[in-house]
C-alpha cells in the first residue's frame, strides 16, 4: 500500500492531547504545507485539541513560511516547547506572529530550552533513557532557580530539574513520548526512504523520526518529489522507509525565505551569487571591528543577528571568496553547515557555497565538545554582574537558540551590538563618529531581564571575551568590564559612561582609539583591510 497521502490526510490521525514535534530552522527545512493542514483542520473541525508541540528550533519565519505560526491557535496548542521563537513584524500587516501573541497574553504554556538541549534530548527519547543531563545552562534562564525556561505564567510543570551528580550541579531534562513527528526531506520512494539532496540543512529531522518511532508514534515526511527505488544510491538515503508512515508531496515548497531554490547553498563552488552588502553605519563598524578577532585555521561559529555580518565583511574585504570560500578561515553556525560564507538575516543558518554538512545533533556534539574555539554572538543586554541576555527582553521572547551552548564552550568570545537601541542615529565624517540621537534603551543594564550566559563565570574558567559596539570596545575581566577602546569623535563621559547603568571596573589610561579606518566608508578589500587588521593587532599588543 502506498504511503503517499495529501497533507490533509496525513494529519487526520493526530488525536487530542498528543505531542507533535516538527523540524525547521527559520525558513529552512520546514514542512510548511503539513503544518498548515493541521492548523486548517482545527479551524474547520475544532480538533485535535490540547496538543503539546515540540520544536527543537524556531520553525518558520512567521511571514511567508509560517511554520509553527500555523498551529499557534488557542485550543489546538496547549503547550509549546521550543529552542527558539520567531518574533518579526509582518511587513504586510504590521502584526507580530500569532504565537508571540499567545505567549505575551499568557494563553498557552510556553517553555524555551537552549537548542543544544532541545536537540540532544531527542537522542534520549530515541534510546528510551530517563532524560538528558548537562552542565550547560546551570545559572541561566533554563535553571529552575532562574525560571526553568518558563516563558508564560501558565507553565506549572517543571520540565527541567536541577540535580547534583558526583558533586556537580547539572540540569536534567526528563523524557516523554513523541506521538507524531512531522519532518521534511527532498525525495522519497513509495516505501518512504528519504534523501535530502535539495536541503542545505538536515537539522533535527532524523532525530525526530527516531524519537517518534521509539515512542510508538508516527512519522509524516513532506518531500518535493517521488523517485523510483533504484534511482538513488543507498549512501544517499538518510532515513530508511520503515521509519516513515506517511509521505506528503509538495513540489512547490520553498528552499527558505525568499528563495525557491538556490544550488549555491548545496555546493562548495557555485555560480554567481550576490553576497549581501551591509550598508555603511553602526552595524558595519561593529562587524569590521569584530572581524579583526577572527584567526586563520581556527573554527569560528557565528550566531544570529549582528554577529552574522562578520563573515560578509570579510568577503567584502577580499579575505574570503564568496564563490569558493577559504581554506584559511573556517566558519560554521549552530545548524551544521561548514565552509563557504555564513549568511545573515533570513538566509542565516545555511552557508553559501558550503563544503560539508552535519545534522543538528552532531553539530551540538561539536559545539559542546569545545571544537568551535572562537564564537561571535550578538547581545541584547549586558549587566553589572557580567550576565548576557538574548533570551527574553521587553516584549521579545526569542529564547536562547544555540547561544548558551556556544558561549559556554568557546575559548574566545566576541559579543556584538549597538550600545543603545530604539532610535539611535549616527553620522560619520573624516573617519570620526557623531551621535546625532541617542537610542532610548541602553543595553548596559544593572540587572538583565534574563540570564542567557554568565560571562563572568566563563572568564573565571579561562575564557576571553570582548564586547564590541559601534562606539567602544570592552574586555571582560574577573573584576568586571574594562573599557579598552573608544571611537574617534565619541565623548567618554557623555556617550559611554552616562549611557551605562553601572561603571566599568577600569578604563585604560591612555585610552586607545578604535582604528579610524573602521569608520571610513571607503575602506574595502585587499590591502586596506589587511592594514586595518595589522594596525589593530599592534594596538592591542601595545595596550594589553
Amino acid at each position: 500500500m502506498s504511503k503517499i497521502v495529501s497533507a490533509e490526510q496525513a494529519v487526520q490521525s493526530i488525536r487530542d492531547s498528543q505531542t507533535v514535534a516538527s523540524v525547521g530552522v527559520i525558513g529552512w527545512v520546514v514542512p510548511d504545507a503539513t503544518l498548515a493542514a493541521l492548523g486548517q483542520r482545527f479551524e474547520q473541525t475544532g480538533a485535535p485539541r490540547n496538543l503539546t508541540f515540540y520544536f527543537p528550533c524556531g520553525t518558520g519565519d512567521a511571514v511567508g513560511i509560517k511554520g509553527m505560526d500555523h498551529v499557534a491557535r488557542e485550543g489546538l496548542m496547549k503547550r509549546i516547547v521550543s529552542g527558539s521563537y520567531i518574533n518579526p513584524v509582518d511587513p504586510r500587516t504590521g502584526q507580530r506572529p500569532a504565537l508571540m501573541q499567545l505567549i505575551q497574553e499568557n494563553r498557552i504554556e510556553a517553555y524555551s530550552w537552549p537548542i543544544g538541549a532541545s536537540m540532544h534530548w531527542l537522542r534520549e527519547v530515541a534510546r528510551k533513557s530517563p532524560g538528558y543531563v548537562t552542565r550547560i545552562g546551570v545559572g541561566t534562564y533554563a535553571d529552575p532557580e532562574q525560571g526553568g525556561g518558563k516563558f508564560t505564567q501558565r507553565c506549572s510543570e517543571d520540565l527541567i530539574q536541577k540535580i547534583t551528580l558526583n558533586g556537580e550541579e547539572c540540569l536534567f531534562y526528563p523524557t516523554w513520548p513523541i506521538d507524531v513527528a512531522i519532518i521534511r526531506a527532498s525525495s522519497a520512494d513509495e516505501f518512504g526512504n528519504l534523501s535530502f539532496e535539495d536541503e542545505p540543512l538536515v537539522s533535527s529531522g532524523l532525530a525526530l523520526a527516531l524519537a517518534a518511532k521509539a515512542s510508538g508514534g508516527r512519522v509524516i515526511a513532506q518531500v518535493r518529489r517521488i523517485v523510483g527505488r533504484s534511482e538513488r544510491l543507498a549512501t544517499q538515503v538518510r532515513l530508511p522507509g520503515m521509519f516513515v508512515d506517511s509521505i506528503v508531496v509538495d513540489a512547490d515548497m520553498m528552499m527558505t525565505t525568499d528563495t525557491p531554490y538556490d544550488r549555491n547553498y548545496l555546493v562548495a563552488t557555485g555560480g554567481p551569487h550576490a553576497v549581501p552588502s551591509i550598508p555603511f553605519g553602526p552595524d558595519k563598524v561593529i562587524a569590521r571591528r569584530a572581524a579583526l578577532e577572527v584567526r586563520k585555521r581556527e573554527l569560528g561559529i557565528f550566531g544570529f543577528g549582528a554577529a552574522a555580518d562578520v563573515p560578509l565583511i570579510m568577503a567584502e574585504q577580499g579575505l574570503i571568496d564568496p564563490q569558493t570560500g577559504s581554506e584559511d578561515y573556517w566558519f560554521t553556525t549552530e545548524h551544521g553547515s561548514y565552509g563557504g560564507v555564513v549568511m545573515n538575516g533570513w538566509q542565516f543558518s545555511a552557508n553559501l557555497n558550503p563544503t560539508a554538512l552535519l545534522d543538528g545533533l552532531q553539530q551540538f556534539d561539536v559545539i559542546d565538545g569545545g571544537l568551535c574555539k572562537f564564537a561571535a554572538l550578538a547581545f541584547a543586554e549586558y549587566d553589572s554582574h557580567g550576565s548576557v541576555n538574548v533570551s527574553k527582553f521587553g516584549k521579545a521572547n526569542p529564547g536562547a537558540g544555540g547561544f548558551t551552548d556556544i558561549a559556554v564552550n568557546a575559548e574566545r568570545l566576541v559579543f556584538t551590538g549597538t550600545f543603545t537601541t530604539g532610535g539611535l542615529e549616527v553620522d560619520y565624517a573624516d573617519k570620526r563618529m557623531m551621535i546625532r540621537k541617542e537610542g532610548k534603551v541602553s543595553k548596559f543594564v544593572r540587572d538583565a531581564q534574563s540570564i542567557t550566559y554568565s560571562v563572568h563565570g566563563g572568564v573565571a574558567r579561562g575564557q576571553t571575551a570582548l564586547i564590541v559596539t559601534e562606539r567602544a570596545v570592552f574586555e571582560a575581566t574577573p573584576d568586571g568590564l574594562v573599557l579598552c577602546e573608544i571611537a574617534p569623535g565619541v565623548d567618554v563621559r557623555r556617550d559611554v559612561l552616562d549611557q551605562m547603568a553601572f561603571a566599568p571596573a577600569r578604563i585604560l589610561d591612555p585610552l586607545p582609539l578604535m582604528d579610524a579606518a573602521l569608520f571610513d566608508p571607503a575602506t574595502g578589500a585587499g590591502a586596506g583591510a589587511s592594514a586595518i587588521r595589522e594596525e589593530v593587532a599592534i594596538s592591542d599588543t601595545v595596550t594589553s
